[in-house]
């Protein structure tokens, strides 16, 4: 077997919507289309969470 370690394609970066949690001493989010609630809360910290985009790499 043969592993190449040569350079991988670059992944696409798109505009994503996430869930950010509004606590200013926790950094947790979670892209909107894995929540299952329409207004959850951050699963770290329990604190109330806001909507924001930022760029991402894209799921497939």
């Amino acid at each position: 077997m043969s592993f190449s370690r040569g350079p991988k394609e670059p992944v696409p970066e798109v505009e994503t919507n996430v869930w950010s949690c509004t606590s200013g001493e926790c950094q947790g989010w979670m892209r909107e289309s894995f929540s299952f609630e329409a207004e959850p809360n951050c699963p770290l910290c329990h604190s109330s969470m806001e909507r924001e985009v930022r760029v991402l790499p894209e799921m497939q």
